[in-house]
């Protein structure tokens, strides 16, 4: 990292500590001027990573009228004089702060909670970070990019008793929510199996692809971070990342924590998983010099009472289970059935409710409030993508099957297969602890 940006441990504790003496000045449009509520009904709010989904957020978040967002943080300048300028124009004033270092706005005793939208690599470090600042936080999916920092991000949420919520917003949606009851309530009987269908890779890379110097507005070391300092090049900077497995995961990834996520929920294992997890059919790119990703994937998941699931892009996008007595499917905008009254309104699925949300951010800030698990927490969604990262790694391993202990969330019988998805590896000065 550069000198400029670089931040020791030391320095950042005692920015912190020093911000918890000495109280900001507060915004007079926190304090409940101009028509606002007042400060003791108003959440204040900061946003980390200002690309797509991050300014998605920060606009659904400023639409939300018991919340505030007052500061924003990116390491590329344009995005962040654009967010900024956003809120302001929003408020009508001039106080939304800016970061180009997260750690900056954490130090901030007046935030009450933080959005992390950054890409996939930097999603634990900010979040935990967070946690630790005493910080709510409302984290993109998926929840982090590789199991270690999963397991470190669930802990890091019990410990400091913090409330999180991640951005798999199809838990908050109506036909989610009943398919899942109609699944749990036995109307398609015992459950067999399970189709995730997420999205199909790219076969190459688009856009720019030769390497270059990084433009000024972008601090390409920071952006690089915990992961390695590949050579930059525009096709693997925002959005794009996804699709190099030193920043995202592909399609894999950035759909697990949606489709699965359902799919878990209707099976009853929210905080459980497979005890069997095997890689099949994994495509890559012929160049995999920009994006490395697989195109065509398949992750075959076996759980204790039998039920299996396949995990690709070779099925319809959504989640279907099939049982003994008919079967769900339901994608975003679609709910079908064998028995197409159950997808009717009026339809009662049956006494048992799922938890129910409208609101997916709303339920974010009550929860805030309330200090009541969030309708996606972080074990919730950690435990969604778990099959992902252990398809992945059983692709690593030539497509060995991985035997799964969910309730101690290890590897059995496979030292090297443990070793490796136990392992932290980020590039100095980063570290996980």
């Amino acid at each position: 990292m550069n000198e400029k940006r670089a931040v020791s441990r030391r320095r950042f504790l005692g920015a912190a500590a020093g911000a918890l003496a000495a109280p900001y000045v507060v915004p007079s449009s926190v304090l409940g001027l101009g028509g606002a509520a007042p400060p003791s009904d108003r959440i204040v709010m900061g946003v980390i990573g200002l690309g797509g989904m991050g300014s998605g957020n920060a606009r659904a978040f400023m639409g939300q009228k018991d919340c505030q967002v007052v500061a924003v943080c990116d390491v590329d300048v344009k995005h962040l004089e654009e967010a900024a300028a956003n809120v302001n124009k929003h408020y009508a004033n001039n106080d939304c702060k800016k970061y180009s270092d997260f750690r900056e706005l954490l130090a901030r005793a007046d935030i009450d909670a933080v959005v992390v939208a950054t890409p996939d690599h930097w999603h634990a470090l900010c979040a935990i970070a967070a946690v630790r600042a005493k910080k709510d936080v409302y984290c993109e999916k998926p929840v982090t990019h590789t199991f270690a920092e999963g397991q470190a991000l669930v802990a890091a949420v019990k410990q400091h008793g913090r409330i999180l919520q991640v951005g798999s917003q199809q838990r908050s949606e109506w036909g989610f929510r009943r398919a899942v009851e109609l699944v749990t309530n036995g109307k398609i009987g015992k459950v067999k199996r399970v189709e995730v269908g997420l999205p199909t890779g790219h076969k190459k890379a688009e856009g720019d692809t030769k390497p270059q110097d990084p433009p000024p507005h972008v601090d390409y070391d920071f952006w690089c971070g915990p992961s390695p300092k590949l050579a930059y090049v525009p096709a693997r900077l925002h959005w794009n990342w996804r699709w190099h497995l030193s920043y995202g995961g592909g399609q894999l990834m950035d759909w697990i924590g949606h489709h699965n996520d359902i799919a878990h929920w209707g099976l009853g294992r929210d905080e459980s998983g497979p005890i069997e997890v095997k890689a099949a059919g994994f495509e890559y790119p012929e160049d995999r010099t920009v994006w490395n990703s697989a195109w065509n994937y398949e992750v075959l998941c076996t759980f204790d009472d039998g039920v299996t699931s396949s995990i690709s892009n070779r099925h319809p996008m959504g989640c279907k289970w099939i049982g003994e007595a008919g079967w769900v499917h339901v994608d975003r905008g679609r709910l079908e059935a064998s028995d197409p009254a159950w997808v009717k309104k009026e339809h009662d699925p049956g006494p048992k409710k799922a938890y129910e949300s409208n609101d997916h951010r709303g339920n974010f800030l009550a929860c805030v409030r309330s200090r009541k698990p969030t309708i996606c927490p972080a074990e919730v969604a950690h435990r969604s993508i778990t099959p992902g990262h252990l398809g992945l790694l059983s692709e690593s391993l030539g497509g060995r099957a991985i035997r799964w202990d969910p309730k101690e969330e290890r590897v059995i019988g496979d030292s090297e297969a443990e070793k490796r998805l136990k392992s932290v590896d980020f590039r100095k000065p980063w570290a996980l602890s």
